[in-house]
């Protein structure tokens, strides 16, 4: 591919659905004002799917039993003057 398509402001307004098209089709183009580059339009990358699994602690935290029991969140709220 050459040089990306440049577009000034007035024509970008007049053009948006044109200039969307060459995005999505893999081109970059970049928007003027006054003849000077100001922005660059680029495809987004590909969506990549979240992992599932408890993200990036997952295997790394070992939960006690009880860890969110009322008796245990009661004890750390008065800890904290909490009333509960």
């Amino acid at each position: 591919m050459g040089e990306p398509a440049q577009y000034n402001i007035h024509e970008a307004k007049t053009q948006l659905s044109r200039i969307i098209e060459r995005v999505e089709h893999g081109e970059e183009v970049i928007l003027s004002r006054a003849g000077h580059p100001v922005a660059k339009v680029v495809p987004l990358s590909a969506h990549r799917a979240r992992r599932t699994g408890g993200g990036s602690l997952a295997g790394r935290i070992d939960w006690s039993d009880g860890w969110d029991s009322p008796e245990l969140n009661e004890e750390i709220a008065d800890d904290f003057g909490i009333p509960s």
